[in-house]
């Protein structure tokens, strides 16, 4: 009889235990870390090699050539917003408010939406002037570093639109919030990046 209450309460003492190490959305949140600092790794390698190509025009056009800084700033500007309006739907997220908190996502996806056509257009308009990729070292490592960052924005904005899509099926639950926390993260590493590119490659080679 001893035998069998000792067994019968280790049980339930055993699934307490089990239930309260398993945290799936901590797992969820480190693992996207993980992914981060494996996307930081990667940024790293495309700007050391910038760095290293950056100078090698191959007697073609440089970045004073091709570089028109008030249209980059505008375009800067649209994502840096996309920042700010993706930090209002966290607010309203917080708060569960789903109208509001869609409004701001679907002004977030406006502006990455934009971002991602200026973008394009420049690269249509250095590709029609004969700068290209396969013109030299420095437009080659231009092409890869600028061209992966908007690869990344623009899989970020498919994201955003999955993510309204559930978010207006089945409202801000709780597994629907960590995924906003997610891409709130990957949005905003992605606009610290831009800095970098913005920094490194347009205004540097600018002004050098």
């Amino acid at each position: 009889m001893h035998a069998t209450e000792t067994m019968s309460s280790a049980a339930p003492a055993q699934g307490f235990y089990l239930a309260e190490e398993h945290h799936p959305e901590n797992g969820t949140m480190l693992g996207f870390w993980i992914y981060l600092m494996s996307d930081c790794l990667i940024f790293a390698v495309l700007f050391a090699m910038y760095g290293v190509l950056g100078r090698n025009y191959a007697a073609g056009p440089g970045p004073k050539d091709l570089f028109e800084l008030p249209t980059v700033a505008v375009n800067t500007s649209m994502l840096l917003l996309s920042s700010i309006t993706y930090g209002f739907a966290m607010l309203e997220m917080a708060r569960m408010r789903k109208g509001a908190t869609l409004l701001w996502l679907a002004i977030t996806g406006a502006f990455g939406a934009a971002f991602v056509t200026l973008e394009l257009v420049e690269f249509a308009q250095f590709i029609h002037e004969g700068a290209g990729p396969w013109r030299s070292a420095f437009l080659s490592s231009f092409f890869t570093l600028v061209g992966t960052h908007g690869l990344h924005v623009s899989f970020g904005i498919v994201w955003l639109i999955t993510l309204m899509v559930q978010v207006t099926r089945h409202g801000l639950t709780p597994t629907n919030q960590r995924r906003l926390s997610c891409l709130s993260l990957f949005w905003h590493f992605l606009d610290v990046v831009w800095i970098g590119v913005f920094t490194f490659v347009y205004l540097m080679g600018v002004l050098r």
